[in-house]
């Protein structure tokens, strides 16, 4: 049967949020929990009962007809929320596609495994071409053609705006919805180019949609799949929902070596600089390569070596760790420098004999799932990592965190402790270790500069530290480095 043509400006939007607000009473009532038996067709599985905020958003991104970006903290389920809207314009609309843009390959394969449970058998679309584009193409052509079927697609965001992709992508159908996984990657000119604009039904997901030092990208993503939208569910409301684990927070202040003062002082000078020649901070592609370089600088200070040995001292016999690292390198004692990722492993590895392997962005997804069998049987004690809790890596069982890598990123910070706290199995709470690099003695010239930097990184941390079941003596503890840069943290 031919599906016949529409106009999304037909529907009514606002009725069809309504009804879909009676979906919790109708399962309560008749035990419905999909929609029909057809294989490949979006359904919400029966063992999946949608929490009251999950619902809401799902029904104000009908109200704001078929556009919203959904700000949602890590663990609050933004992947289940948009397999049931997915389920619910099949219902109604006869959707035909379903078009998943993730920035990576794990994140594609995890995507997968949930659109299973929601009855769906999706492309996953990555790395070879010779992997998905003859199955795309068929599919997509079924779909067109009338011949029924539905079609789920899941790609990264580099194949997204490869060639192969985009000459496929203009045979979608207009009931097609388009999902970004963690949407502030898709600000960037490049991928925001590569949005096709004739699709008309879009979701943007992400804990953290702004772009950090980037107003323009961040309001191209607001543009394209529409305004955040209520309810924002953050931190707090995960850890009160139990969507995460409560925790223990400690921080670890760390001072820089002389030589590293002096690199980082000069680079807070020129931040001054870029800064007041700017006169904002969008749009700045001088300031962002400073902040990035000196953020790589603490990252990988050297200081927080002994630091972590001193504290491993004292937890050998603990598990289920991971160990958070930067991309920068550390001076080792014969004057040679050494990546802090592998001075860290060798460190727990050799001179304190704690069960560690690498996780990184080299690992295969093979490796990788090898190594989380692994670290969720005990038979390693810690992973040592770097950039996976960026990548949206799912690591459920991670009790206990050191975190080496500091940034001043918004988005990096939220999602880098986040991921921490998802629940798992006889996970009760965790532990979680922050070092954080005091700011050296600085010129008058500069020390203005810094304050305002470093008063911003003290609020997050004082923030994340007032949600800890310790948050009395962690806040302490930082109030009393603030009270030193003469910084007030209450205003």
């Amino acid at each position: 049967m031919k599906i016949p043509e529409w106009n999304p400006d037909e529907i009514d939007w606002q009725k069809l949020a309504q009804a879909y607000l009676g979906y919790p009473q109708r399962v309560a009532e008749t035990g419905f929990s999909g929609y029909g038996d057809r294989g490949g067709y979006p359904k919400i599985p029966s063992k999946i009962q949608l929490r009251d905020y999950q619902l809401e958003a799902v029904a104000n991104w009908l109200r704001h007809r078929g556009r919203g970006t959904l700000k949602m903290a890590t663990g609050s389920g933004k992947t289940i929320t948009a397999l049931a809207i997915a389920a619910e314009l099949y219902e109604k609309i006869s959707l035909q596609v379903l078009l998943v843009i993730c920035p990576y390959r794990h994140l594609v394969s995890q995507w997968g495994k949930e659109c299973e449970k929601f009855n769906l058998k999706p492309v996953l679309a990555f790395e070879s071409v010779h992997n998905w584009q003859n199955r795309l193409a068929g599919e997509l052509y079924s779909v067109v053609g009338h011949k029924g079927g539905f079609l789920t697609i899941i790609t990264t965001n580099s194949t997204f705006i490869s060639e192969s992709f985009q000459s496929q992508l203009r045979f979608f159908p207009d009931r097609t919805l388009i999902v970004g996984d963690e949407v502030h990657n898709l600000g960037s000119p490049r991928l925001e180019a590569a949005l096709p604009s004739r699709i008309g039904l879009r979701l943007g997901l992400s804990a953290t949609p702004e772009r950090y030092f980037d107003e323009m990208g961040t309001a191209s993503i607001i543009e394209y799949f529409g305004s955040i939208l209520q309810p924002e569910f953050t931190l707090a409301d995960a850890l009160k929902t139990g969507a995460l684990v409560p925790y223990n927070y400690y921080p670890i202040f760390v001072e820089l070596t002389s030589e590293e003062a002096l690199t980082y002082a000069k680079l807070t000078q020129r931040i001054g600089w870029a800064m007041n020649k700017n006169n904002s901070m969008s749009d700045n592609d001088t300031l962002t390569s400073l902040l990035m370089k000196r953020s790589r600088l603490v990252g990988a200070a050297t200081n927080k070596l002994p630091a972590l040995y001193n504290l491993m001292q004292r937890r050998l016999d603990t598990d289920h760790t991971l160990f958070y690292c930067g991309d920068g390198w550390v001076e080792q004692e014969d004057s040679n420098y050494q990546r802090q990722l592998e001075a860290v492993t060798k460190m727990l590895g050799r001179d304190l004999g704690y069960r560690v392997n690498t996780y990184t962005a080299d690992t295969s997804i093979e490796d990788r799932e090898k190594l989380q069998k692994q670290f969720d049987s005990g038979e390693l004690q810690g992973l040592v990592a770097i950039r996976c809790l960026d990548e949206g890596v799912d690591i459920p069982s991670i009790q206990n965190a050191v975190i080496l890598a500091s940034t001043s990123n918004p988005r990096q910070f939220i999602q880098r402790r986040g991921r921490i706290l998802r629940p798992y199995v006889n996970k009760e709470k965790a532990t979680l270790f922050d070092m954080i690099v005091l700011p050296p003695e600085l010129d008058r010239e500069i020390l203005e500069t810094e304050r305002n930097l470093f008063y911003k990184e003290l609020k997050r941390f004082v923030e994340f530290a007032d949600l800890a079941n310790n948050g009395v003596a962690a806040r302490q503890k930082i109030a009393t480095v603030a009270a030193k840069y003469a910084i007030c943290l209450d205003t």
